[in-house]
């Protein structure tokens, strides 16, 4: 899997080992005069840094293995385009396929995925509500970092995403935040996921903002898997 995306590989930032002192701790009665055993106030500086270094140690460790799982959990993740989702229809016209390659060549322009998608849902009930969604799979290291970076794309692009704030993820976890930008049609909402194995991003014409994160999830559900 290539290295070129938005964040860094980790590097190996373990805690470094504990500093023992060269001279030998004996645990019993017995200590000649004047050693670092019977000198109770040095004893017990060194005792409790050593005990504060192995508590920082072993933290270090369980935070590492507690992120590492969610790696392991979310990094095999895939996607399906299917015909209805969420109350939504997939738009297969030639205009949205269009619209559909368009959006998804750009965001992949901005970040190397491994696979990338793009689809046009239509609302039945109104056609002026189609949601553009777009996207793709890849391991991120640091997804919220890289999904408030495509946010900021964006802006460079289109104008600024403002209000933009994190609502609840769903089942799949990771990170979702919407917010609001200016089209040719007036205000819109803008929606993104990422986890450590996906960044998807989506477009709602005629939707608030908690509409919006609402049917994102709903989508999210009803797309993606993970293998």
């Amino acid at each position: 899997m290539s290295d070129a995306h938005l964040t860094e590989r980790p590097v190996d930032d373990a805690p470094e080992p504990v500093e023992l002192t060269d001279e030998p701790i004996r645990l019993g009665a017995g200590a000649p005069e004047g050693s670092p055993e019977r000198r109770p106030g040095r004893f017990r500086r060194r005792r409790v840094a050593w005990l504060l270094a192995a508590a920082v140690g072993l933290a270090g460790v369980g935070a590492l293995g507690t992120a590492g799982w969610r790696i392991v959990q979310q990094k095999d993740a895939d996607f399906t385009s299917p015909d209805r989702v969420a109350g939504l229809t997939r738009d297969d016209s030639e205009r949205a396929r269009s619209t559909a390659d368009y959006l998804r060549s750009g965001f992949a322009a901005d970040i190397e995925l491994d696979r990338s998608f793009g689809t046009v849902y239509r609302d039945p009930a109104d056609e002026r509500r189609s949601v553009l969604i777009f996207g793709g799979t890849t391991l991120l290291w640091q997804p919220e970092r890289d999904l408030d970076s495509l946010f900021g794309l964006m802006t460079d692009e289109t104008g600024a995403v403002t209000g933009l704030r994190e609502l609840p993820a769903g089942r799949f976890g990771g990170v979702l935040k919407c917010g609001t930008t200016s089209g040719e049609g007036g205000d819109f909402a803008v929606c993104g996921w990422a986890d450590h194995g996906s960044v998807v991003m989506a477009m709602f014409p005629d939707r608030s903002v908690d509409q919006a994160g609402t049917l994102l999830r709903d989508m999210r559900e009803a797309m993606q898997t993970r293998n």
